[in-house]
């Protein structure tokens, strides 16, 4: 399996992350908007944790994550629906 640097993400995210990307598992408010892109949602939705680390969270996906797993409310979809990188290595 691919090997993506979790620790760049808040440790309590991570988890959440890593079930995303690796199993297509759904992740909460905060996490959903970032990944489709939706700046305002998601600092709507971001703890004072998640507000500091927005750069780092962002700089994640875009540096480490699949690019086909975020960017949209379809790529999100699309990725769950393909159970992540478990299904793509079917």
């Amino acid at each position: 399996m691919n090997e993506f640097d979790y620790n760049m993400l808040p440790e309590y995210i991570q988890g959440t992350t890593q079930r995303y990307i690796e199993h297509g598992v759904p992740p909460g408010n905060f996490l959903t908007a970032v990944i489709c892109n939706k700046l305002r949602q998601s600092l709507m939705y971001a703890n004072d944790t998640n507000t500091r680390r927005l750069f780092d969270i962002v700089n994640f996906f875009y540096n480490e994550a699949p690019g086909h797993c975020w960017g949209s409310v379809k790529d999100m979809n699309t990725w769950i629906e393909h159970k992540g990188m478990e299904g793509i290595k079917k």
